[in-house]
């Protein structure tokens, strides 16, 4: 498999996943939740509560981000958010367009961000076992600088990819043979695994001309690496919608409850009265278009899980010495994307319950 090909895979999804949160704790106040009885007190003003519960989600939002697998440039920027003294108005303006995430985003998409990216998913993906030339010339460049980066992205990779290529050729003791059944998996991949990347590595295993060693190396690290860009890519896309959802909200509750609150002034009560349920509405409909919105990211995380298991499964029971290579890594994706369609499920939950509470709004001032 080409540089060429991965790198073109890499400037489609132009981001990285990072290695986890960054060290220290969220401020206490950031995972604080609204009482339960506060919540469910019937005589407690109702556009403060879905302002509350909105403004909450919303710091969760952020904290998640903080503490997710995101690249580096988004977790620092939620941390720095939700450290802010100012509160509800730094999430609010770290949510909004052209605000903290859009900027984070911005920085991800400079040139030594994407080559910082591409080193770090080298790392990720190709194993000390299969290509040890490439493990240690990505180590190198994740440790060194820019330039070092530069140089690995340009050639670097490359090199070290056909070092390893050569290894494999010579060590007969060690060469992993490819059965025809291992081609037709691989074919199998190539028209129906569920990522589109994935898809893509498999194809490029099977175009004209290759050979058996074409298609050790996409077991070997081509495989993981069209998965990672997959869950990468899944990552970046439901972050960045859901930034845009909660910022649309926090603007559309806002006028919701400004035109409530001019009903109650307003010498027009009918005319008031319809702009006020409107704007309620215009919340419903747009907390229902966020869940459903959700409920496909959960069947698509849901696809996902249920692939990798499939594949998890059958490399266990394998004995052949080629499935070796994606055992664990299909273990691992299947849990990633099982926490994906349970996070899912619970923010499409978030949503049903703007939803509800958008409804009652409306029928409360509808009278």
């Amino acid at each position: 498999m080409s540089r060429q090909w991965w790198a073109a895979q890499t400037l489609t999804v132009s981001m990285l996943v990072g290695c986890g949160a960054l060290a220290g704790a969220a401020p206490a106040w950031a995972s604080t939740r609204i009482p339960a009885a506060v919540l469910a007190d019937q005589s407690a003003d109702q556009p403060s509560l879905i302002t509350a519960a909105a403004a909450q989600e919303a710091r969760d939002r952020v904290l998640k981000l903080a503490k997710s697998y995101l690249p580096a440039e988004i977790r620092v920027s939620a941390w720095n958010a939700l450290r802010s003294s100012r509160g509800d108005e730094a999430i609010r303006e770290w949510l909004a367009p052209g605000g903290g995430f859009e900027a984070a985003m911005q920085r991800m998409r400079t040139t030594q961000s994407r080559n910082k990216a591409f080193c770090e998913r080298v790392v990720r993906t190709h194993t000390v076992e299969f290509s040890p030339a490439v493990r240690a010339a990505a180590d190198r460049a994740v440790k060194g600088t820019d330039a070092d980066r530069v140089a690995f992205v340009k050639a670097g990779y490359a090199e070290a990819q056909q070092r390893d290529r050569d290894a494999r050729a010579a060590d007969a003791q060690h060469r992993q043979e490819v059965a025809a059944k291992d081609r037709d998996f691989v074919r199998t991949v190539a028209e129906r695994d569920p990522g589109e990347n994935v898809r893509v590595a498999a194809q490029w295993a099977l175009r004209p001309g290759t050979t058996d060693a074409d298609i050790a190396e996409f077991f070997g690290y081509g495989w993981m690496t069209g998965a990672t860009l997959d869950l990468e890519g899944y990552r970046i896309r439901v972050a960045d919608a859901e930034v845009l959802r909660h910022s649309t909200l926090s603007r559309l509750i806002q006028q919701a409850v400004a035109a409530e609150q001019a009903l109650q002034s307003s010498a027009d009560t009918a005319k008031a009265r319809a702009e006020a349920e409107r704007a309620w509405r215009t919340v419903a409909d747009h907390a229902d278009a966020a869940r459903t919105a959700w409920l496909a990211e959960q069947a698509t995380a849901m696809a996902q899980a249920d692939s990798w298991k499939v594949i998890a499964t059958a490399a266990k029971e394998s004995t052949d010495e080629l499935w070796k290579n994606i055992t664990a890594p299909a273990e691992a994706n299947q849990g990633s994307w099982a926490k994906e369609q349970s996070e899912a499920a619970g923010t499409a939950e978030f949503w049903k319950d703007m939803f509800d509470r958008a409804q009652d709004s409306q029928k409360r001032v509808k009278g």
